[in-house]
């Protein structure tokens, strides 16, 4: 039996909620992911460049050791690509996104639709793409702990990312949909909390004291 055999629904730690309905799940594509997320492309240009130095001022043995350890180096990203792809799942719901990662230990991180600030989808090509997603407030999140679903360079506010995903634009529809439902409902539930209340009519007796 494997680790999320035992999921009650996939990509979630328990049942969902009354009120609650899963909108969209969807996880990174291996191979866009290792070109996007881990550089596979600048890992094997990186070694391109050592193996025709070698050619030019080495010898042909130096040349091929080279090759050899860029194809391992290439080979390791798009394996640990290929583990990041079947471990994770992203989930939007009517509520909440949830992001079930991890390799070696398997977390699930929720964040409230309510908390969200905003989104930005980045184009990769071909339908692919990244939606980074921006969080109100202080999250106890950290960057070590979101990678390499997080949004690089943004170490002292991280920002989890969704990470290569096929049909990215639908995705990020989806998640603007839902985000402004959840504003609307907040926005009249505020308003009725701050509306006057009605004046009651007093009695004479009442009115009088």
């Amino acid at each position: 039996m494997r680790e999320h055999d035992i999921e009650p629904i996939r990509g979630l730690p328990g049942d969902l909620p009354p009120g609650e309905a899963i909108l969209w799940q969807g996880s990174p594509d291996a191979w866009v992911f290792a070109r996007s997320a881990l550089g596979a492309r600048w890992i094997g240009g990186y070694f391109a460049l050592l193996v025709g130095w070698a050619m030019v001022g080495g010898t042909p043995l130096g040349a091929l050791i080279t090759a050899g350890f860029g194809l391992l180096a290439i080979g390791l990203a798009y394996g640990f690509a290929l583990l990041v792809a079947r471990s994770t799942v992203y989930t939007i719901t009517n509520r909440r996104v949830v992001l079930r990662i991890g390799v070696a230990l398997s977390k699930c991180i929720n964040l409230p639709l309510a908390k969200l600030g905003g989104a930005d989808l980045r184009n990769l090509g071909a339908g692919y793409g990244d939606i980074a997603l921006t969080l109100q407030g202080s999250s106890m999140l950290g960057y070590a702990m979101l990678w390499p679903h997080a949004r690089p360079f943004r170490l002292a506010a991280p920002q989890p990312m969704l990470r290569a995903l096929p049909n990215a634009a639908e995705a990020a529809g989806i998640l603007a949909k839902a985000t402004a439902a959840i504003v609307q409902v907040q926005q009249r539930t505020e308003a009725t909390a701050s509306a006057p209340r009605p004046v009651q009519n007093l009695g004479a007796r009442e009115a009088i004291a």
